[in-house]
């Protein structure tokens, strides 16, 4: 058996219209696997007939996760295309808000906890009541740096990816005797629309370059591979792990 044979999978990869998302869904879909990828605008039909262009199985659904109704709609949805059948779950939306901490509006601390924690803790339990009765399924969440750091202005997303570790291990803890492997992707400095700012701050990328013993940011080439494994009979017996995709960032 190949143990990183995924072909025939079937997934959903929120955020899969740029960034590391879109990279992911790429990567599973190069491995042979059958993605809807759901994305909040309308660039999810342009990405999704991108990749078919490509001889992808893939499929669009659009949906706000930031609201509960879109959000079971669109998974509904999602499950209809894929036939019923869901092995993989990737949740790599996410969005970011940036103020003085004394400063945040309470709108955009609610906006970025609903997105990056609330919805992926409903979408890990829609999708967990499908894998629990298929007594199998990979859930793979997206962590952050900032779930081992404060950072500077962002007080929520730090919170909201605190939040995404504890509720791995947590589901873990739950669902690991029954199929299920619940872990998590902690991406480093990635080369990103997310870090546009950081990326165009001279003195700022320097400073974070220079930490990173791989001398670059990441791409999200970067975490295709870790995402396949996470996805494949590989990792069957890894569960409520958050593993760092940083270049070497955290050892520094």
């Amino acid at each position: 058996m190949n143990l990183f044979d995924i072909k025939g999978q079937k997934a959903i990869v929120t955020g899969g219209t740029r960034g590391l998302g879109r990279g992911v869904a790429e990567g599973l879909m190069e491995a042979g696997a059958e993605v809807v990828v759901i994305g909040s605008s309308s660039h999810v039909q342009e990405a999704v007939e991108e990749f078919r262009g490509r001889g992808f199985n893939a499929h669009a659904v659009q949906a706000d996760l930031s609201c509960e109704m879109q959000l079971r709609e669109g998974f509904s949805q999602a499950m209809g295309l894929l036939g019923g059948q869901l092995d993989i779950l990737v949740q790599a939306a996410g969005v970011q808000r940036r103020h003085k901490a004394e400063e945040f509006p309470v709108e955009d601390w609610n906006l970025v906890l609903d997105v990056n924690l609330t919805a992926v803790f409903k979408l890990c339990q829609l999708a967990g009541r499908v894998m629990l009765r298929q007594k199998r399924g990979k859930i793979i969440n997206f962590a952050s740096m900032l779930t081992y750091f404060g950072g500077y202005t962002v007080p929520a997303y730090a919170a909201s990816k605190g939040g995404v570790a504890q509720l791995t291990k947590a589901l873990a803890n739950e669902w690991a005797g029954q199929g299920i492997n619940v872990n998590a992707v902690a991406p480093g400095y990635m080369a990103t629309s997310m870090n546009t700012g950081l990326l165009q701050d001279e003195k700022r990328n320097a400073s974070i370059t220079a930490r990173i013993p791989a001398g670059r940011w990441g791409t999200p080439e970067d975490v295709k591979g870790v995402a396949i494994f996470l996805a494949s009979h590989a990792s069957d017996y890894l569960n409520g792990a958050v593993i760092p995709v940083d270049g070497g960032y955290l050892g520094c």
